[in-house]
């Protein structure tokens, strides 16, 4: 069985390539996260300061698969637990 993978959100901080972002979570923490493979094939685009739903592996919490753009739902479920 595969391990869990853990659903945070993060804000954008500057395009660092075609499908890569420099993303800040919320505690601070600056990692670089990448546009899964579905969104790449969509040419998905975000800007600076928009608000993402990212996926990490608990072996790597340097790197992050962009899932989409984080809903105000999504954003108050989070506050939720905090």
């Amino acid at each position: 069985m595969p391990d869990a993978t853990i659903h945070t959100q993060g804000r954008i901080l500057e395009q660092a390539g075609p499908v890569l972002y420099r993303v800040s979570l919320p505690n601070g923490k600056i990692i670089l996260a990448h546009l899964s493979k579905r969104l790449a094939d969509e040419q998905a685009t975000f800007a600076v300061g928009d608000m993402l739903l990212l996926e990490l592996t608990p072996y790597d919490f340097d790197t992050a698969r962009i899932l989409g753009a984080a809903s105000l739902a999504d954003a108050e479920t989070a506050e939720d637990h905090t």
